[in-house]
């Protein structure tokens, strides 16, 4: 049996896909939600094998959902559902491992199920690195078996440490499993190379001045500590602040 999840913004779409879904033998509808976000925390209660989504949704869209979904250890099969035919082409460059035009059939439904299968590794790929679409609003962390979204607008930099890159944001500090060259090409227009272990958020950057050592260093409103900046990325990262 076969564990779907539905997710569609729209009440009324949302319940006709759950209906469809309930009427196929070999699929179990586990649960429903109502934008990417509440879809993230029910994959993540549910555990579904194929998650049926929408691409047009507020706040954190189909796509994006898609890619956080990444984080997982064994991320469920992705099918992009949506009435907008200009979106073909960006679900299939996500990676999903189908795609269905509204309104849905349910002869196209019960292929499209049994045809999805786990994302490879080349999709994943794929959906970790945006395949050249617009950045990220959310970053996603790990705290167990339970995913965390982190607001972009809240992180205040970026640094990497062995193998993990920390987050410091206005609610604390969490680790990512991500690389910071990934996250500086991502975050290109936001964020700001410092040191080749650290990015910072322009929009929180207060003042970048020297120490008692003559050191250059970035201060950031809302944070206690300073981040050293290198030499290399001095005069960069100076006419940076300087255009904000």
């Amino acid at each position: 049996m076969m564990r779907v999840l539905v997710v569609d913004d729209e009440a009324p779409a949302r319940e006709r896909l759950a209906h469809l879904v309930s009427g196929l033998d070999g699929f179990e509808l586990v649960g429903e939600a109502a934008d990417g976000r509440e879809a993230l925390e029910k994959v993540d209660r549910f555990a579904p094998d194929i998650v049926l989504m929408d691409i047009r949704m507020p706040g954190i869209d189909g796509v994006e959902a898609a890619r956080h979904l990444t984080a997982m250890e064994e991320p469920p099969a992705v099918i992009f559902t949506t009435a907008y035919d200009e979106y073909t082409l960006e679900a299939f460059d996500a990676a999903a491992t189908g795609y269905i035009l509204k309104p849905v059939r349910k002869e196209r439904l019960e292929r499209a199920l049994r045809r999805a299968t786990r994302p490879t590794r080349a999709q994943l790929a794929v959906l970790r690195d945006g395949g050249g679409r617009a950045a990220r609003r959310n970053i996603c962390a790990r705290l167990g078996d339970r995913m965390k979204l982190i607001p972009v607008e809240d992180v205040y930099y970026f640094r990497a440490d062995q193998k993990y890159v920390s987050v410091r944001h206005s609610h604390g500090t969490d680790l990512i499993d991500e690389s910071l060259k990934e996250l500086a090409e991502e975050f290109e227009s936001e964020f700001g190379r410092i040191h080749r272990s650290a990015l910072v958020a322009l929009r929180h950057v207060e003042s970048m001045e020297k120490d008692r050592e003559g050191r250059l260093q970035v201060r950031i409103r809302g944070c206690e500590e300073t981040l050293p900046v290198s030499r290399r990325h001095a005069s960069d990262f100076r006419r940076r602040i300087q255009e904000l």
